[in-house]
């Protein structure tokens, strides 16, 4: 399946500055290991040592949270948008 990848901007040195790419998966774990493959270093970026999104990293498929759906196993269906959303804090 061919997912667009919506990227933060502290992650596109990784995507030569691109804010959106495109990406191959069935699933979301599919899809971050072809962003790996086409954008060495960002899985580590994404995913913790264990293989777990980061606790500071949101990561939707379409406008469903994958914390509440099935993880890294949560299907992308073609054409599906995936957004990466590093958690913000502070304000005063």
């Amino acid at each position: 399946m061919s997912v667009s990848v919506r990227v933060p901007t502290i992650l596109r040195t990784y995507t030569k500055d691109a804010a959106q790419v495109t990406a191959e998966g069935a699933t979301l774990s599919d899809v971050l290991a072809d962003l790996e493959a086409n954008y060495p270093g960002i899985k580590a970026r994404i995913l913790d040592d264990s293989g777990k999104i980061r606790r500071f990293v949101n990561v939707y498929v379409g406008d469903e949270d994958v914390r509440f759906a099935d993880g890294l196993a949560t299907a992308t269906a073609n054409g599906v948008q995936i957004s990466i959303i590093p958690a913000v804090a502070g304000g005063c």
